[in-house]
This record gives structure tokens, C-alpha cells and sequence, in this order.
């Protein structure tokens, strides 16, 4: 194995470690204004991602240092041609954070529900937007001789991306909705089942069609191993 394999694999196990940890706390955050019936509810339901949320995503912090301490040319073409699609997902994330720290600095019904709706809003654009972004480098996207991109925004939103997105997003839903029911109890726990009980048949239909999309959309059918 060589050096450029070797780190290739390990920013991989980075982003499977950082999809894995980060993934309930995005579908948590996502179930959180539907779950929840009152504060008392969404307040526990916030709690159970409470120590978790922000040490998960040193994982990713970790996986684009990595990336561009290995692979500077392909950090730089993905940012540069991902850039609008990122910069949604940092003001998603930066919104996130915030309401984290700022939904308890108010007692008002009103107050707290503006910020559980950013909650909710900071898990579901990340949500869609890293299968969005996975998708494209799963199925390529356009680039110049220079490693520059010579597409579009909108050439990232192609219905095999957009599936791509749909299939994360209800998968760290599913995710949100078992890890619910492992640290909850009473009511929410019944809620939290019955979430993931309606939650995994669309999920294994939307991974099914992208498992076939890919098949189409890619040159998967006919890679070889080297």
C-alpha cells in the first residue's frame, strides 16, 4: 500500500467516524419539534445529544485537515466547486450551534420554539447536503485540465445527487429516532419507536433506488480492482 492509499483510507475511516457519530445527532435534531409535545419533552430530547453534539464534528475537522495535508489539489477543486452548497451547510451548522446555547437563556414558549426550529433547521440542511455533496463525488463532476470545476451550482443539484441527499436525510433520521428510544423513556420512548417504525421502510426504499442509480449513474459496473 502506498502513501497516497494509505491516507486516502484514513480520511475515509474519518468521515465514516464523523457520518456514524454526527448522524443520530442530526436526525435527534430533526425529530426534536415533532417529538417533543411540550418543553419538558424537547428539553430531554436535547439533553441526550448534549455531550455528544460538538465533540463529534472534530471528526470532520479532523477528515479536511487531512485532506488538505494529502491531497491539496482535490481539497482546493472540491471547495472551490462545492463552495455555495458549503458555505449553506456552515450557516446551517453556525445556526445549530447557537441555538444550542441560546435556547435556554429565555423561559418565553415563543423564544424556544424559534430556537428549536433553528435546531431543527441546523440538522436538515447538513443532513441533505452531505449526501447532496457525496453523491457528486460518487458520480463525478466536471473539471478542467487546471483541477479547476467548470460546472454550476445548480449542475450539483442532478436528481442522482438529490436522491443521494434524500437517502442521508432519512437515514440520520432513522438514526435520531433509534438512538431516542435508547435514552429515553415513558411517552417519548413509544414516540421515538413509532418514529423509526415509519421511518425505515421509505429509508431502505430511497437506499435501494440509490444502490440502482448508481449502478446506471456510474462506472461502478465496470471497475477492477488494480
Amino acid at each position: 500500500m502506498d502513501l497516497n492509499t494509505l491516507w486516502f483510507v484514513l480520511i475515509g475511516v474519518l468521515f465514516t467516524g464523523f457520518f456514524v457519530l454526527e448522524g443520530f445527532d442530526y436526525g435527534v435534531g430533526i425529530l426534536l419539534p415533532f417529538l417533543g409535545r411540550d418543553d419538558s419533552d424537547r428539553r430531554m430530547i436535547i439533553n441526550t445529544i448534549g455531550p455528544f453534539w460538538d465533540g463529534n464534528e472534530v471528526w470532520l475537522i479532523t477528515a479536511g485537515g487531512a485532506m488538505f495535508a494529502a491531497f491539496p489539489h482535490w481539497y482546493a477543486t472540491m471547495f472551490s466547486g462545492f463552495y455555495l452548497a458549503l458555505v449553506f451547510m456552515l450557516l446551517a451548522l453556525i445556526v445549530r450551534g447557537v441555538a444550542f446555547e441560546f435556547r435556554s437563556k429565555d423561559e418565553d414558549p415563543r423564544w424556544r420554539a424559534l430556537w428549536d426550529w433553528m435546531i431543527f433547521i441546523g440538522s436538515f440542511v447538513p443532513a441533505l447536503l452531505w449526501g447532496v455533496a457525496v453523491s457528486n463525488l460518487v458520480r463525478g463532476v466536471p473539471i478542467d485540465a487546471n483541477k479547476i470545476y467548470t460546472g454550476s451550482f445548480l449542475d450539483l443539484l442532478n436528481p442522482y445527487a438529490l436522491i443521494g441527499g434524500l437517502v442521508t436525510l432519512s437515514l440520520f433520521t432513522l438514526y435520531g429516532s433509534i438512538f431516542l428510544s435508547l435514552k429515553t423513556g415513558d411517552e417519548l420512548l413509544g414516540r421515538a419507536e413509532a418514529a423509526a417504525r415509519t421511518l425505515w421502510i421509505p429509508s431502505l426504499v430511497l437506499a435501494l433506488l440509490f444502490g440502482v442509480l448508481s449502478y446506471l449513474e456510474t462506472d461502478i459496473a465496470s471497475w477492477s480492482p488494480a
